[in-house]
């Protein structure tokens, strides 16, 4: 069974590959948990988040907006100390901006789905990448993206960051046309 050129040997990496990775998110709480995830990796690999993901499910209240937006300094401090996550401090600090500008775009827009959704035009990009070589870190999307959001307050939400989150949440399929779930994810969107 051939996958993606970055999916190792590591199963971690391969369930995320193979259950989650390209799928269409259209739920604002995973959305805000990818969002937390892709700045939390940022200078990373992925598979180091991935290693802490059940620590950030824990430590940032299974990724509820409502709670992260409003944390205390004390809760921040707490968090700066969980060793089940990155203990950046402008990391940390990021999630909590990050929530409530969430919460802001999810009044705005109904809910963050919409907003996030209309950079694609509703539907997700497919592409047919035959390498791993031909798949961009950025796009003009992402860099719309990108802006938009750091407009809004975000942070840690470069436009590469966010290529990568496109890719996570299946507005983009950037799974190479070789790979087995390239074609799973492009006809029936799971």
């Amino acid at each position: 069974m051939e996958r993606c050129g970055w999916c190792t040997s590591d199963p971690d990496y391969i369930h995320y590959h193979d259950t989650e990775w390209g799928v269409p998110v259209h739920d604002d709480r995973k959305i805000f948990e990818f969002l937390i995830l892709e700045g939390a990796q940022a200078g990373l690999s992925w598979l180091t988040i991935l290693k802490r993901r059940g620590g950030y499910t824990k430590a940032f209240d299974n990724f509820d907006p409502e709670k992260v937006a409003v944390y205390s300094e004390e809760k921040i401090q707490a968090l700066l100390r969980d060793t089940g996550i990155i203990r950046n401090k402008l990391k940390v600090n990021s999630a909590v901006t990050n929530a409530q500008a969430f919460l802001k775009v999810q009044e705005e827009f109904g809910s963050f789905d919409a907003y996030a959704w209309r950079f694609v035009d509703g539907e997700p990009v497919i592409n047919a990448f035959k390498t791993m070589d031909e798949v961009p870190a950025t796009s003009k999307e992402s860099d719309a993206f990108s802006k938009d959001l750091k407009q809004r307050g975000f942070k840690f939400v470069g436009s590469t960051i966010m290529y990568a989150h496109m890719q996570a949440t299946g507005m983009v399929n950037d799974h190479v046309v070789s790979c087995f779930r390239y074609k799973e994810v492009m006809e029936t969107g799971s």
